[in-house]
């Protein structure tokens, strides 16, 4: 496959690049009979141009790659195959570093593999916040290895129910989708105590949203 040229600083090994071939391999066979090679690779190599420029995340930019192609492929396998009956649920917000990790991360926690979950920024940022990550793991959920990432077009398509957080015009509208804006504040920049209140609230939210949609929870 071909790598695209990393752009504003940003130099991957040769190890990296290696990890990115590796992972294009991987996705292939995951999605084996479903999309061809080219498909695969157009999917990592889009990916890979859309995160590189995040120059704190280079470290783990192979990693951050394969699960960004991994989300865009299984949305686009529900839209063009009809892959899967589970309902999928797109938390988005400004910058995909707080509240819809958070909201995501408790939808996984409630609902298991019932629901294809996913998330996104209209402009992400460049890591999780530090006291998101403190509040949700007092609660016993880990969302560390968590990044945040833009918000993809087949992943919105794919999406049954769109749940907006302050993003404002600059989230997507999609004709037929069932949306639901979320009046949050904002964790950024705010105290662990703050947020606190914030992953609550979530927590309510996410629990209505799963019983909207007759899921057992599982925890």
């Amino acid at each position: 496959m071909t790598t695209p040229t990393p752009d504003e600083g940003v130099t991957l090994s040769a190890e990296q690049l290696l990890q990115i071939e590796q992972a294009a391999s991987r996705l292939q066979l995951e999605f084996d009979g479903k999309f061809n090679t080219e498909t695969i690779e157009r999917f990592i190599t889009d990916s890979q141009t859309r995160l590189e420029h995040r120059a704190k995340f280079n470290t783990w930019l192979p990693v951050l790659i394969e699960r960004f192609s991994r989300d865009r492929l299984q949305a686009l396998a529900k839209l063009e195959l009809g892959d899967t009956e589970r309902p999928a649920v797109l938390f988005l917000c400004v910058h995909n570093a707080g509240r819809s990790q958070m909201a995501a991360a408790f939808l996984r926690h409630l609902a298991g593999d019932a629901v294809d979950v996913f998330s996104g920024g209209s402009d992400p940022g460049n890591e999780v916040n530090a006291a998101a990550i403190e509040a949700m793991r007092e609660v016993g959920i880990d969302i560390s290895d968590e990044f945040p990432k833009p918000w993809a077009d087949e992943i919105a398509r794919a999406a049954d129910v769109i749940v907006t957080m302050g993003c404002g015009d600059a989230c997507p509208v999609f004709p037929g989708k069932r949306y639901e804006d979320w009046d949050l504040d904002d964790p950024a920049g705010q105290s662990v105590e703050f947020v606190r209140g914030v992953r609550d609230d979530i927590r309510r939210r996410v629990e209505a949203l799963v019983a909207s949609l007759q899921i057992q929870p599982t925890s």
